[in-house]
């Protein structure tokens, strides 16, 4: 067994407070340079920073950053993304099971009535383009809001499911619950943006 001196000493992790700074220092030259062009070609490729670089570069960058910050923010902005992206059906389905139970938060995440995979698709990418065109808190609350309408759709799945397949309901549940976690740390880090102090 190493003691904690020799692990640090051990070659190939990145020090914590340089992989912070690193994190942080891109977070805020992105949304920096973002919100100071007015080129539409820029914005798209910012919103499609996973497609292009990869979930995983993205990852190694900011997902260890706390949700109170701006790289915590933007993970979690690129994640929901993401998998709106890869499974639009789903979510697509799940949101329009929740907007009966957070009608006020499908009011503020801007979906249309009665969603379809491109409506979310295209949902989720004004939300990320909002990051770089708008209001930041703005697109932080939409997000924060479509995530709690998810997790009211993946809930009344969850219920459904107890019957046929109580693990699934389970794990659709504890999904259910990120979601929701996801939401409250969006909509945090929107009043972190207003008093400025989310860096």
């Amino acid at each position: 067994m190493l003691d904690p001196h020799e692990a640090d000493e051990l070659p190939g992790a990145i020090d914590p407070a340089l992989r912070s700074e690193i994190a942080h220092t891109t977070a805020a030259a992105l949304v920096h340079q973002g919100r100071a062009t007015a080129d539409p070609d820029v914005v798209a490729r910012l919103v499609a920073l996973v497609e292009t670089e990869g979930l995983d570069v993205v990852a190694a960058l900011w997902s260890d950053s706390a949700p109170t910050t701006l790289p915590g923010a933007l993970w979690r902005l690129y994640v929901l993304r993401e998998w709106v992206r890869r499974d639009p059906e789903t979510v697509a389905d799940r949101y329009r099971q929740g907007t009966a139970a957070v009608p006020v938060h499908d009011v503020v995440a801007g979906v249309a009535q009665a969603p379809g995979p491109a409506d979310v698709r295209a949902v989720a990418d004004a939300v990320l383009s909002g990051v770089y065109t708008g209001d930041l808190d703005v697109a932080l609350e939409r997000a924060g809001a479509f995530c709690r309408v998810l997790a009211a759709g993946a809930a009344f799945d969850a219920d459904r499911l107890d019957v046929v397949d109580p693990s699934g309901a389970t794990r659709m549940t504890l999904g259910a619950s990120a979601l929701l976690r996801t939401a409250e740390e969006l909509e945090h880090a929107a009043r972190l943006w207003r008093a400025g102090v989310l860096d």
